[in-house]
Parts: C-alpha cells; structure tokens; sequence
C-alpha cells in the first residue's frame, strides 16, 4: 500500500503586490473554477502522484468578530498558501514538484515576503520551511493512489464499452458465462496494452512503524493519564459551561456579493473545493480543548474512518484542520462531491456532534451544550457563519475530474471481482450490477 501525504506551502504576501499575484494566479486556470492541468507555471497533469492542489489567499475576512470577546482584532496580512494531497513520502513529491515546475513556483513566491530566503539555500529548502502541518488530517480511502484511480476508472470504461456485446453473445441468465466473456476481454485488452492493471505496491516499513506507534500510543497516553484526566473533570466542565453559557451569539447574515464570489467557483465538477478560516476563541482553555478536539479527531480519522466515509458523510475526498497564527487561528480545507449546499447538509444531518467537535472553539461558530449539543442544529446560524468565514481556491485541481468518492469505491469494487473469483452467481450478479 503506497500512503497519502500532505503539504501546505504558506508565505506572506508582500505589501501591494495581492492584486498582481491574483491575476498571475487566475491565468493558471483554463475556465472558472478549474486549474489547467498544462499551465505554465505549475503544470499540475504532469504529476502523476497528486490527487488535489489548490492555490488559496488567505485573508482574515471576519478579524473583527474578536471585538465580541472584547479584544482588539489581531493583524493578519493575506497570505498565499500552496496546498496539495498526494501518494508518497511529501518531501520526495516536493522536490518532484521543484524539479518540473521550480522556476513557475519561484515567479509565484516571488510575491511573498521572505522569497529568497538567505537561510535557505534552495527553493526545495524554503518551500520545507514554509510547509505547515495539519492537526488533524482526513484520507477518504488510504492507499489509493492517482495511477489506481485512473487504471480501474479505464478498466470500468473497458467493461462498460463491451458489456452489451458480451451479452448479446452468451445471454444474460447465464452469469458464469458472462463474467468469463467480460475477464478474457480484459486480459485482451492487458495484451494488447490498452489497459493496465498496476500490482499494489509493498507498504513503507517505516510509515507502517510510525503508524502503529501511533495506534497504539496515543490511546496508551491517553490511559496513562485518565487518573489525571477524572480528577480535572469536574473543574474542566465548569469552566467550559461558564464559558459557552457567556459566548456571544453572532447570527450575522454574509454579504451578498460575498457569496455570489464563492458560487462562482461551485459546481464546475462533479466535486468542489472549500475552504474557511477564522480566529479560535480567546483564552488557554479554548485553544487546550480545540488542540485535544482535533487529536482526538486525526486518531479516527487516520484509524478508523480511511475507508470511504468520515462518520457517515462518504463524499469527502481530503480534509484537513490547521492552526495558523501562533495558535490565534484556524483554518480548514476539505474537496467534497455535490454542491455546497447538500455538503452542509449532509454535516448537519449525519455528523452534526462532529462538526461541534470539530469547530465549537472557534469564534463565531454558533453556541453549543457540552460541546457537542446545539452549535451546528441552528441549521441558519452554522449557514451562515461557515459562509461568512469561507475563502475561495484562486486555483483548484483535481487529478480525476468527473468522478466521484462513491464512483472510486465502485471502480474498486469492480477491479476486485476481476482479480478475486465469486463464489456463486449471487456474487456475480452482484458484480456485473457495479458495471
């Protein structure tokens, strides 16, 4: 199994140059809403590892709802964050990424602040620099890689385009028979090199440690210091219903242009792009309870949830949480099928205590109960609020345009039942029902 990775490249963007750097940006797209694969300056089609990037500028659009708390907004210049999922180790697709498209990505962070940098002697150097880990990290399916995606997406075409052939031939009662016809068509099709079907890869002995360390480990820690944990309960559940009794309630509506902006960008594919940011709640408390939140959220999503569905939402490709800000602020980006309003949806309906989790602790999020009551069932508010705090992708890329997680799983499935024999026609009926 080859694992996923991540990286998110953040600079700040020099004093009068954000117009100028939105224009070079929004020539690197090839219609609204979608990058050119073949651009000149980050030719994302040519790298055959990344699933998703996204060009973001990232500015503090709702500084001011801090002034509810009493506190004065904290200065935040926009900065141009470079972001991308892809299979492998990141620091070898880094400098994949420098070799093929370093001089494009020296003219984009040329815009920033600290590009060149004296102490980093290479691009490759400062772009590790400037790469700022998630807290928590979401992978739909882990292991699947951008070469599996397109070679089984082939091998459904491949199915689809002969099927009814294969029917008229041996007649649809006899399963058996139709299931034979359709894998000598595929081996044909392997002779003759028009399909191909890439044997996984062996797992990294060294991801594998890492990641068992880290199944086991923090659930150790975590029993280790339950003792501590009992005794602080009481005191923690004090605090935390003092203060989510005296949060202010910020139902304020979006600005309409601000959400003509964003659909702008919407429903090009049959996935879409998303990205909020946004002050965390003043206080130590808020920031220790999000940090824990958040671990306690990258623990299932890296064990448990890695296998098409996050909770019970199956339409997320990627998502991350990270803290930027010296822990002033948070932001999130995830690539999701569907529409942004059936996205919300799906949150609030199947995974509401989720997003309470996830986001209570921070500002302007709606007011919840023992974190995760109310907050995201004041179906208005939540729509609002993550609406207010949303940014657009000034670029955005998707390595399998027009299909779907669900389309993935499927294709999956379909390689499966033509590498792996069903055992009676029930199963093979089921089969030929995915193509």
């Amino acid at each position: 199994m080859t694992p996923q990775s991540n990286f998110m490249i953040v600079a700040t963007v020099r004093e009068g140059q954000l117009a100028a750097l939105r224009d070079l940006l929004a020539g690197m797209n090839k219609s609204i809403g979608l990058a050119d694969p073949d651009n000149a300056l980050v030719p994302f089609g040519r790298f055959e590892r990344l699933h998703m990037a996204r060009f973001v500028i990232i500015e503090a659009i709702t500084a001011n709802d801090i002034r509810a708390y009493g506190k004065p907004p904290y200065p935040w210049q926009p900065a141009l964050a470079f972001i991308g999922d892809c299979d492998g180790n990141r620091d070898a697709f880094l400098a994949e990424l420098v070799k093929y498209a370093g001089a494009g990505l020296e003219i984009l962070f040329s815009y920033c602040e600290g590009f060149p940098d004296a102490n980093s002697r290479t691009l490759l150097q400062w772009m590790k620099a400037h790469n700022i880990k998630p807290a928590a990290n979401y992978i739909n399916w882990l292991g699947r890689t951008v070469v599996q995606v397109h070679e089984e997406a082939a091998l459904h075409g491949c199915l689809i385009d002969y099927l009814q052939e294969a029917v008229t031939e041996v007649g649809k009662q006899n399963p058996r028979a139709l299931r034979q016809k359709l894998l000598s068509h595929v081996e044909m099709q392997k002779y003759a090199g028009l399909l191909k079907l890439t044997p996984e890869q062996p797992t990294p002995w060294c991801w594998r440690i890492r990641n068992r360390l880290h199944k086991i480990g923090i659930p150790l820690i975590l029993l280790l210091l339950s003792p501590l944990f009992l005794i602080l309960a009481p005191f923690f559940a004090l605090r935390l219903r003092m203060l989510e009794r005296s949060d202010p309630e910020l139902f304020i509506r979006p600005d309409r242009e601000h959400i003509k902006a964003l659909a702008l960008l919407e429903d090009h594919d049959v996935s879409n792009q998303f990205n909020v940011f946004g002050d965390v709640k003043p206080g130590l408390f808020r920031l220790l309870t999000f940090k824990f939140l958040l671990l306690l959220t990258d623990y299932v999503a890296r064990h448990i949830y890695n296998h098409g569905f996050l909770t019970r939402i199956k339409t997320i490709h990627f998502a991350r949480w990270v803290f930027m800000d010296d822990n002033r602020r948070a932001f999130f980006a995830s690539n999701y099928d569907g529409s942004h309003e059936s996205y919300m949806d799906d949150f609030i309906n199947k995974a509401g205590w989720g997003l309470n989790a996830a986001f209570s602790c921070a500002i302007g999020y709606p007011t919840t109960r023992w974190i995760l009551k109310d907050g995201a069932e004041r179906e208005q508010q939540f729509k609002y609020t993550q609406r207010r705090h949303q940014i657009p992708s000034e670029v955005w890329y998707k390595a399998y345009p027009d299909l779907t997680a669900t389309d993935l799983a499927r294709n999956s499935r379909i390689r499966k039942g033509v590498e792996i024999r069903q055992h009676n026609d029930e199963e093979i009926r089921a089969w030929l029902s995915e193509i």
